[in-house]
């Protein structure tokens, strides 16, 4: 299904256009018209699947087209950890890029400074780690009385991590009449009855997870010290019979240092991210299809919108901590039966990353030296 076929407003069809957005996800065509009218929603869908859309899509049409008038939160996503935190934070910038909607992601690890002066400012959507936001509630720096609509995103992992009492606290500061969407990646009885407490008649949807990896493509992974990535990418791209290399990172800060990095070695990439104008990503992307430049540098946001028929070669930089991030990664080598190269270095803050991805694809890569 397409995303014109949705009932959504032009500025989100233009926006998910502009991403590379074609078809809608299972996920997405499933929950977004439910979300859109109303309704609770229990998802059971792993990260990959385009699960983060099909909440902030219907979330930025129902703000945008149900104005408050009031200068308040009306929408609050709860999310486990600080990588998906900015992830969704990011997701909402491309979806929401022609609408008014304000947003922010708060998270704990980094000063809370430049996350308080933007929510003095006034925000609609707020993007936060539960640690994090208890302590800016505590500040008084926020206030959750006006939500309207509630997201629990990766709710078992939520509470795996020992977040259950500080998501009860959280969940007693928002009004009892409200939208409920819950998201999580398995739902054993503990989660289904914990859903069940806080969802209103909701609608169940249930998405079997992306886990399968094109046998064509060739996997092996690297271990290295994070130091030392930079200068084994450098000896990696010094193959000339390598003609094309799409290299994620998990940031765009990382992602355009690296390009400076390759830069001073004589190797010219360009990084494609979200914070790049659609302009310089087009343009990116069009000197990387036609070879201008063999390396391309890439967040997993804004490589959604990547389509290269032939593209050889993907590293993976720094590995995704979302084990289906990685199959999706890869996926775009080794299409149409052509044979396909994934290489994934791993450092050793990265070694539980590598165990859960080579849980989900079923065997163990060959280690390089």
């Amino acid at each position: 299904m397409k995303f014109q076929d949705l009932n959504l407003i032009q500025p989100i069809i233009r926006a998910v256009t502009d991403a590379g957005y074609k078809t809608a996800t299972e996920i997405q065509h499933s929950a977004i018209p439910h979300i859109i009218n109303g309704s609770d929603i229990i998802g059971c869908a792993q990260t990959g699947t385009g699960k983060t859309a099909a909440f902030a899509i219907p979330i930025l049409q129902l703000l945008h087209s149900n104005p408050s008038g009031k200068s308040c939160i009306r929408s609050l996503v709860l999310t486990p950890t600080r990588e998906l935190a900015i992830q969704i934070s990011e997701n909402f910038e491309t979806y929401g890029k022609y609408l008014p909607i304000k947003h922010l992601a708060v998270f704990g690890g980094v000063p809370q400074g430049k996350q308080v002066a933007t929510l003095k400012k006034g925000i609609d959507v707020l993007i936060a780690t539960p640690g994090r936001l208890l302590d800016l509630i505590q500040q008084r720096y926020i206030d959750l009385s006006e939500i309207e609509i509630l997201v629990l995103d990766e709710a078992d992992r939520m509470l795996d991590m020992g977040f259950v009492n500080d998501v009860k606290k959280i969940l007693a500061k928002v009004p009892p009449k409200r939208q409920t969407l819950f998201f999580s990646a398995t739902m054993p009885a503990a989660i289904r009855k914990f859903a069940g407490s806080i969802l209103h008649q909701p609608r169940e949807i249930s998405v079997t997870p992306v886990s399968s990896v094109a046998q064509t493509v060739k996997q092996s992974v690297y271990f290295v010290e994070k130091k030392e990535k930079t200068a084994l990418l450098v000896k990696l791209l010094k193959d000339r019979s390598i003609r094309q290399s799409l290299v994620f990172t998990r940031t765009k800060h990382g992602a355009d240092k690296l390009v400076k990095q390759l830069g001073k070695t004589g190797i010219y990439a360009a990084a494609i991210h979200g914070n790049k104008t659609q302009n310089a990503r087009q343009k990116a992307l069009n000197d990387f299809k036609s070879s201008r430049i063999r390396v391309l540098i890439a967040t997993d946001i804004a490589a959604r919108g990547i389509d290269i028929a032939e593209l050889p070669h993907v590293v993976n930089y720094e590995l995704p901590n979302v084990p289906e991030t990685y199959v999706h990664r890869i996926g775009r080598t080794g299409r149409a039966g052509l044979a396909g190269v994934a290489v994934s270095f791993c450092d050793a803050e990265e070694r539980a990353d590598l165990k859960g991805i080579q849980k989900l694809i079923g065997f163990n890569m060959p280690v390089m030296s």
